[in-house]
């Protein structure tokens, strides 16, 4: 660092101690912490889900079938579902993603983390060139099956649902330890909805909600392993004593959540596919079975990668120390 002094050094002793936690020293930690080998596994299976969600639902007939169902499914959803998924989706803007980002920077510059906060940003700002790279020019839906030419365009990932999410993942980046399961509680419903809205609306299929968690858990996993390598970021220890305000219940509310969703949501597939025959009733069923999945693969992905952060805390790096001193 430019300012050695004795002083900084014993105010950075106790962060500095332990190998297993603290990222970027002087000298290189003996083996990778745990936080950095989950953000990397859970990564990597992120990559996978996003890769098999598009084989299955996009390359395939089956997939297709079911999911254009679902699309004309939608037409049958009550006034009141509509005008709630139009105010729902209306929230998410050019201009509210520039207002969040920058509420987010200023709450992280407060709690002294700026790096941290830029990291939040760059999180929701990769989300949507990557989604929309992704459905703009690589990936592509062969007509497999026929159908209405509305249905022929490519439309995965999702940009509202990879928007919502990575703002949620950016929350919980800044939010300090103890206070991480009362802000998911308030947030969590919001972009969870999102993706589901999105299928109401007709904007989106269920895969397109997956695919967009999936590259929303990706990239901020990625993000996040970057930063620490590059010393920006730093693992520390939670900065609270005590348990997490609200930890268990929200965690306990949210698991059963998806435990229902997914076994009604598999138990209704499983119902409308013996049945044999699309009829308006059966696309129906499955309009709500990606409504539900859709849910039910976002608080899987918003619980995932707040696992990722148990019991630690994300602050600035020496890196970003050395940088602001000079």
């Amino acid at each position: 660092m430019l300012d050695g002094s004795t002083d900084d050094s014993a105010d950075n002793s106790a962060e500095d101690s332990t190998d297993e936690i603290a990222i970027a020293t002087d000298v290189a930690p003996t083996r990778p912490p745990h936080t950095v080998l989950r953000w990397v596994a859970v990564g990597v299976l992120a990559i996978a889900a996003g890769i098999a969600t598009y084989v299955l639902a996009v390359r395939t007939v089956t997939g297709q079938t079911i999911e254009n169902a679902a699309l004309r499914g939608a037409d049958q959803a009550g006034r009141a579902m509509t005008v709630q998924a139009d105010s729902v989706l209306g929230t998410i803007t050019i201009t509210s993603m520039v207002i969040a980002m920058l509420a987010l920077l200023v709450f992280a510059v407060i709690r002294r983390r700026s790096w941290v906060g830029l990291a939040a940003l760059v999180i929701i700002v990769a989300g949507q060139v990557v989604t929309q790279i992704l459905k703009s020019y690589v990936l592509s839906r062969p007509e497999l099956i026929d159908a209405y030419p509305q249905y022929l365009q490519n439309s995965l990932p999702s940009g509202h649902t990879t928007a919502a999410m990575t703002i949620l993942f950016g929350v919980l980046l800044v939010t300090p330890f103890r206070l991480r399961a009362l802000v998911a509680l308030v947030v969590m419903p919001w972009a969870i909805g999102v993706g589901a809205y999105t299928i109401t609306a007709k904007w989106h299929r269920f895969s397109d909600t997956l695919a967009a968690d999936a590259v929303a858990l990706a990239i901020a996993c990625l993000v996040c392993v970057i930063g620490v390598r590059l010393g920006y970021l730093r693992i520390t220890p939670a900065d609270s004593p005590g348990r997490p305000i609200g930890q268990r219940a929200v965690v306990v509310f949210w698991s059963v959540l998806f435990v229902v969703a997914t076994a009604t949501g598999a138990g209704l597939w499983v119902v409308t596919w013996l049945a044999g025959s699309i009829d308006a009733a059966a696309e129906y069923r499955y309009f709500l079975d990606a409504l539900i999945g859709s849910a039910a693969g976002s608080i899987a992905t918003a619980l995932i990668f707040w696992w990722t952060l148990q019991r630690v805390t994300i602050g600035d790096g020496p890196v970003a120390r050395d940088d602001a001193g000079s």
